[in-house]
């Protein structure tokens, strides 16, 4: 773990293992939890820490806060690009999708765009009902690029269009009808739902966990590979357009 009175920055994500299960949890309140050069650093790091940890069968992502993730870091993206920071986020993606464990994601409130990815590489995942989901990077001139190899993998193709033209909010149980999640449940069950599914994934045996992900996944690992470079690509140019930045300063105007 960092050490912040060391003089270098905090933790952005933790690690702790109980019960056969590795849990990840973002913790970056002050941006809500958004896809920063660090935090991503770390999550991918902890992500191979669980996949080689012989103590856990399972890998869960949640979040400290009520938000889960709101996407790329626009602070960063608006002062230095998103060439390096689109390849990290495909291979984030990737490595989600490879891990030879079950990853499972629990969101009890917003994910939104690059979140999203996260949500849609994980194998199984769980929502509030009530939770938001938005991919809202057409309001900013940009496209849901590098998610849309997994996003548009695991959304039926009428609610890819809806959702990625429209950049409009939608819920939790709207997310699990578009096939984005696996199942929505009222707030108060989100826990047991999630302790549930984890508790009956790790009873599986680790060969038959990996094996049986390398086949379920096997379509989706083949769309990274065949798109991740053209989306990367795709991405880095769009943030870098006069009209992206121009939305991006905006934006971020508007939050302060």
């Amino acid at each position: 773990m960092t050490d912040a009175t060391a003089g270098t920055a905090p933790e952005l994500v933790h690690y702790a293992v109980s019960d056969a299960v590795a849990t990840i949890t973002l913790d970056s309140p002050a941006n809500r939890n958004a896809l920063s050069r660090q935090l991503v650093t770390e999550l991918v790091a902890h992500l191979e820490r669980a996949g080689d940890d012989g103590a856990a069968r399972v890998v869960l992502v949640q979040s400290s806060s009520k938000v889960f993730c709101s996407g790329a870091d626009l602070a960063e993206a608006s002062t230095e690009g998103m060439e390096v920071g689109a390849r990290r986020i495909v291979d984030l993606q990737r490595l989600i999708a490879t891990l030879d464990k079950p990853v499972v994601t629990k969101n009890l409130g917003a994910v939104r765009a690059g979140g999203i990815g996260i949500v849609a590489a994980a194998d199984i995942a769980v929502s509030a009902e009530d939770a938001t989901f938005a991919l809202t990077e057409v309001k900013l001139g940009l496209a849901a690029a590098i998610i849309s190899l997994t996003v548009h993998h695991r959304m039926s193709p009428r609610a890819a269009a809806l959702t990625t033209l429209g950049g409009e909010v939608f819920t939790g149980a709207e997310a699990a009808a578009y096939g984005l999640v696996t199942t929505a449940v009222p707030a108060e069950d989100l826990d047991d739902e999630v302790a549930t599914i984890c508790a009956s994934l790790a009873t599986g045996a680790a060969q038959g966990l990996r094996e049986s992900k390398r086949i379920l996944n096997r379509d989706l690992v083949a769309r990274i590979d065949a798109l991740g470079e053209e989306m990367a690509t795709t991405s880095a140019r769009l943030f870098a357009s006069d009209e992206a930045r121009e939305a991006m300063t905006a934006f971020l105007s508007r939050r302060k």
